[in-house]
């Protein structure tokens, strides 16, 4: 149970001499068990989608860490625009592969759509400004490398946006907008 579900049913139960299976059905009591109830799992659906749709930025920094890897240095902003067209291009295989599978007049299959659709919005990103991991410099570059994996530690390195055919800015943490 969770904390405040614990307090709840603590209280009632404490009120109830150690027996809150024996409520009435429309109680006071039991209405404030369903309402805790419903707030646990409301919080609980709202961390499980939070958690999901960082889990998106979070394999991104993992992918170009995992990039980094047998290389040396700071790299340069057209190293950084490559890197950045290959992480677009990384399921490319994959496409093709479900295209082959599909026989000549069926509907797409479910996995194609989704990395259709995927990369189209990763390629709308690269055209306004991509949201990567600071690499330009050797100390951003670091920090990269000792990054744990979760989300948290985000919050400790530096992030630029960068554009397919213009400069590269700046950005925050965690990513709004165009930041």
């Amino acid at each position: 149970m969770a904390r405040s579900l614990d307090k709840v049913h603590k209280k009632i139960s404490k009120k109830r001499g150690g027996k809150p299976n024996s409520l009435h059905e429309n109680s006071r009591d039991a209405q404030r068990l369903r309402t805790a109830s419903a707030r646990e799992d409301k919080l609980s659906r709202m961390m499980d989608a939070a958690a999901k749709s960082n889990q998106v930025y979070v394999d991104r920094v993992e992918w170009f860490k995992s990039a980094l890897q047998g290389s040396s240095g700071p790299l340069t902003e057209e190293e950084l625009r490559l890197l950045t067209q290959s992480f677009i291009d990384r399921e490319d295989v994959e496409l093709e592969e479900a295209r082959q599978q599909r026989r000549p007049g069926r509907p797409k299959l479910k996995a194609e759509e989704q990395i259709m659709q995927r990369k189209d919005t990763e390629e709308r990103e690269f055209k306004a400004g991509f949201w990567v991991p600071e690499l330009r410099d050797e100390e951003s570059r670091i920090k990269v490398e000792r990054w744990s994996g979760d989300w948290a530690g985000l919050n400790t390195l530096a992030f630029v946006r960068i554009v397919r055919n213009g400069p590269v800015k700046p950005s925050s943490f965690p990513p709004k907008g165009l930041s």
